[in-house]
């Protein structure tokens, strides 16, 4: 978990490290699609459309049924804690709040405002996240008389079953930029994902003389600044918007290896990948949707 938590037993514990992956995952895929959708909107009507479509359907089907989870089972337990009533209220005014939110970037009048709606979505989310994971979520696996593993039996929308998250932060560390080892699911990718990419014709940005250009006409997803704890999920949320056909732009602080491995395993022979640019300050790979 990302904050010290004193569970009951080891399966509170458990129980509340999942709930935080399944956060991260949600949080990650919301920040690709957001990203889209601000690059957009500066450009592409048509394509900013799409892209909003996928996000108020990404919503609701996994962000608010999230939410709504929650309500039925996480906070009316924590409620009846000691100290934490005003806390549960402020979290379910949030629901409210980003329930509305989903509504704005679905009805907003032009792209523009669709974005802006969108990014106060992500914010809000995030620092919302964060809450449960840091005061609610040790609030009920400290509990003596609660079972938080109890809770959340059965529940798909808590804990995400069912969904793909990449096997991503949690199963890989990294050493440095360029030094990421893959331990999870799309390990045994590894020689094909590296080949593809290794042999995917494009070039190097002008960096070298392969004569490849950095001139694509797709929007760009730079995760450069995105904390790690959620990267992959973003580029996994990202991808997800973009459709047959279409490319997108992927700016990485390394080379991108164990990632592009995670790619192939969940959407075999789907995405081609070229290189654009190969360090030292940013990777820059074309990702096209077949």
């Amino acid at each position: 978990m990302s904050t010290l938590t004193i569970a009951s037993d080891p399966q509170d514990a458990a129980a509340a490290e999942a709930v935080e992956t399944h956060h991260a995952r949600l949080a990650g895929e919301l920040a690709g699609r957001v990203a889209l959708l601000l690059t957009a909107a500066d450009g592409d009507p048509a394509e900013a459309e799409a892209v909003r479509s996928g996000l108020v359907g990404f919503c609701e089907r996994d962000l608010l049924p999230h939410a709504a989870a929650e309500e039925r089972t996480l906070y009316p337990a924590a409620r009846d804690l000691a100290g934490a009533r005003l806390l549960v209220d402020g979290m379910l005014a949030e629901h409210r709040r980003l329930t509305a939110l989903v509504e704005a970037v679905r009805g907003a009048g032009s792209p523009v405002r669709a974005a802006a709606e969108a990014w106060a979505l992500q914010v809000l989310f995030e620092e919302h996240l964060d809450k449960e994971n840091t005061l609610v979520l040790p609030l009920l696996a400290g509990a003596p008389d609660v079972s938080l593993h109890g809770l959340l039996a059965g529940m798909h929308e808590l804990l995400g079953h069912g969904h793909d998250d990449g096997r991503g932060p949690e199963h890989e560390h990294q050493d440095g930029p360029g030094h990421e080892h893959e331990h999870g699911p799309g390990h045994e990718h590894e020689r094909g994902a590296e080949g593809a990419a290794a042999g995917s014709g494009g070039g190097c940005g002008g960096s070298c003389a392969c004569g490849g250009s950095d001139e694509v006409d797709a929007p760009e997803l730079d995760v450069r600044e995105v904390p790690h704890a959620i990267r992959h999920a973003t580029v996994f949320g990202a991808l997800s918007a973009v459709p047959a056909g279409r490319a997108l732009v992927l700016v990485a602080p390394h080379d991108p290896l164990p990632l592009l491995r995670q790619i192939e395993s969940r959407h075999p022979d789907t995405f081609a990948v070229e290189y654009l640019e190969r360090g030292p300050e940013a990777w820059r790979l074309l990702l096209s949707h077949r």
